[in-house]
C-alpha cells in the first residue's frame, strides 16, 4: 500500500513540486481559454501536519515548516505560502494542500481536473473531499494507465488544448521506476502533443540519473526542462538528498521564474553541500 503522500506531506520535495505546480497553473491561466490538469498519483489531496502519519517522519518540519518561517521574498514561493494560508483558512491550523487541493484553487470556473489515485481507503477519501466541485472528477485508479484513458482531454464537447499533467509515482520500484514514468510521458505526448507534463522524482545521487535525463531529452516534446534541488550533497545512495521536476513543453521563460525560486529553496532548506540548478535538457527550436 502506497501511504508516501502521507508520511511524507509537507516535506523539501512537495515544496519544490508544489512552487512548481503552481507556477505552470498560472503560466495556464494567464490566457483565458479553459485548460484541463491530470494528476496521475493524487494520494487523498489534503493532509494535516498533526496527522500520525505525518508526526511519525517529522519531514515537514524540515520543509514547509521552515519554509514559512523563513518566508523568501521570491514571487513563486510568496504565491505556494499564500495558497498553504488559504488552505489552513479553510481547513484549521495543520492543514496542508497536496497537489489535488492546489490545481482546485489555481484553476478556474472553466477549467477543469482529474484527479487519480489507485488506493482503496486513499482514493476514497480524495472523492469526499472534492465532492462539492463540479469541475474536479476523482477516479479510484492506476495513474498510467488514466494517461491512456483520459487523453486527449474532453469535457462534452468541449477539448482542450491546453493543460498540466502531473505524475507523481512513488518510486517504490527505484530505478525501474523511470522506465515506466518514461514510456508513460511518452504515450503521454503521442496521445496530447500539445499539453505540459511534469514528472516528480527522487534524487539519491545525481550521476546515478544521467540515462533518465538523457532518455527524456529524447522524448518527442518540444522541450525539456530539469529542476532540481538538492538540501544536502548527493554523497549517500542509501536517502533521499533531494528531488528534481522534469517538464516536457514547459511555458516560454519558465526557467526565468524557477531559477530564483530554487535558489531561494536551496538557502531557506539547505544543509552543508545543498544546491539547485536549472537545466535544460532541450530546448525549443
Amino acid at each position: 500500500m502506497n501511504y508516501r503522500h502521507a508520511f511524507h506531506a509537507g516535506n523539501h520535495a512537495d515544496v519544490l513540486k508544489h512552487v512548481t505546480v503552481l507556477a505552470l497553473c498560472d503560466a495556464l491561466t494567464a490566457k483565458p481559454a479553459p485548460c484541463f490538469a491530470l494528476d496521475t498519483h493524487g494520494g487523498r489531496g489534503l493532509y494535516k501536519l498533526d496527522g500520525e502519519a505525518a508526526q511519525k517522519t517529522g519531514e515537514a518540519q524540515d520543509g514547509i515548516a521552515r519554509l514559512i518561517a523563513e518566508a523568501p521574498r521570491d514571487p513563486a514561493i510568496q504565491r505556494y505560502l499564500a495558497a498553504i494560508r488559504a488552505c489552513r483558512l479553510q481547513h484549521g491550523a495543520h492543514a496542508y494542500p497536496g497537489s489535488p487541493w492546489l490545481l482546485a484553487h489555481a484553476l478556474r470556473e472553466q477549467d477543469r481536473i482529474a484527479a487519480c489515485e489507485l488506493h482503496p481507503e486513499e482514493a476514497h477519501v480524495l472523492r469526499d473531499h472534492f465532492a462539492a466541485d463540479a469541475r474536479i472528477a476523482t477516479h479510484q485508479r492506476d495513474g498510467y494507465a488514466a494517461i491512456k484513458a483520459l487523453l486527449p482531454p474532453k469535457h462534452g464537447a468541449l477539448k482542450f488544448a491546453r493543460g498540466l499533467v502531473l505524475i507523481d509515482p512513488p518510486f517504490e520500484a527505484q530505478l525501474a521506476e523511470f522506465d515506466t514514468a518514461l514510456a508513460a510521458l511518452r504515450e503521454g505526448l503521442t496521445r496530447w502533443p500539445q499539453g505540459m507534463f511534469a514528472l516528480w522524482y527522487p534524487i539519491k545521487q545525481g550521476r546515478a540519473l544521467q540515462p533518465f535525463r538523457r532518455a527524456a531529452a529524447a522524448l518527442p516534446a518540444k522541450s525539456a526542462l530539469a529542476l532540481e534541488l538538492l538540501v544536502r550533497a548527493d554523497d549517500s545512495p542509501l536517502r533521499m538528498n533531494g528531488s528534481g521536476m522534469l517538464l516536457l513543453n514547459a511555458p516560454w521563460q519558465f526557467d526565468a521564474v524557477m531559477h530564483p525560486a530554487l535558489a531561494a529553496m536551496r538557502d531557506a532548506l539547505g544543509e552543508a553541500g545543498a544546491s539547485a540548478r536549472t537545466d535544460w535538457l532541450k530546448r525549443s527550436a
